[in-house]
């Protein structure tokens, strides 16, 4: 199992005229649906006399079907979106959505031509795309006594885990960030060193 994956680092974009049609994809990182969404109205604000703004976006990890969507946006079924989401889902690139905006220049590409011309020109894109990695975290929330909080600290720093949140009632409940690879070695750490159950 793979505890990280590519993610984009920047936007990126590229452009091409294909008999006379001008296609400019843009390309950015989108983490959750809402993200994705904000993105495209973004783009379609950007070239609002555009003949078409298609899009697709997959907001999980890569090569998943989950958290994904595509707009032929007024172009023939099958014909822009679900092309391009097919590319951004063979990417090996998680968390990404894509715009490709398309200014009609008079001259009909045919079913298979509009499916080359936006899967094309989003490749083109993905191809000069900067990357990052993203470190596949599990959440996990515990409940500590205050004369451990020092210990578990320590705990928290071997395995530089990120502290989310602390919150100071009779008790402390703790809620942190874990490598997901690490997720069962760190709750085995924190109970070897307190004398009751942290967890629920």
């Amino acid at each position: 199992m793979n505890n990280e994956f590519k993610i984009p680092a920047s936007p990126t974009r590229a452009s091409e005229t294909i008999k006379k049609s001008r296609f400019i994809a843009t390309v950015q990182r989108a983490s959750s649906i809402e993200e994705a969404k904000k993105f495209i109205e973004k783009i379609k604000k950007e070239f609002p006399s555009a003949s078409h703004n298609c899009w697709a976006y997959q907001t999980g990890e890569p090569r998943s079907s989950a958290f994904v969507g595509m707009s032929d946006d007024g172009e023939p079924r099958s014909t822009a979106g679900k092309p391009m989401l097919t590319v951004l889902i063979n990417s090996g690139i998680g968390e990404i959505a894509a715009v490709v905006t398309r200014y009609f220049g008079g001259v009909k590409l045919g079913t298979g031509g509009l499916i080359r011309a936006y899967s094309g020109i989003l490749k083109k894109a993905l191809a000069d795309i900067k990357v990052k990695k993203k470190i596949i975290t599990a959440d996990i929330t515990f409940t500590a006594k205050y004369n451990d909080i020092t210990s578990i600290k320590h705990i928290i720093e071997i395995f530089k885990a990120k502290t989310v949140e602390e919150i100071y009632k009779e008790n402390v409940l703790f809620k942190v960030l874990v490598r997901k690879d690490k997720a069962e070695e760190f709750k085995t750490a924190i109970t070897d060193i307190l004398n009751y159950k942290p967890f629920p």
